[in-house]
């Protein structure tokens, strides 16, 4: 099974939550591979918008959803 890594974000309706504020307007970045190219696209998104403090991007295991026993592990994500 791949490990595959969603990169998304938003405006969050505090800074210190991930709680979205329109779910409609969420930034989908894409689903990557394994965990390295994720977060290079993760960095990319968050530095474009690094001055605004109610922009979040995240990057979501999606493996860790499609298997919860935890058998396919990413190493780099831990």
């Amino acid at each position: 099974m791949s490990l595959l890594h969603l990169v998304m974000g938003g405006r969050v309706k505090n800074p210190q939550s991930l709680e979205f504020d329109d779910l409609s307007s969420i930034d989908l970045v894409g689903v990557y591979p394994d965990y390295a190219t994720a977060e290079k696209a993760w960095r990319g998104a968050a530095q474009r918008t690094v001055d605004d403090a109610e922009m979040r991007y995240v990057i979501v295991h999606l493996h860790r959803l499609l298997d919860p026993t935890g058998k396919a592990r990413d190493p780099q994500a831990d």
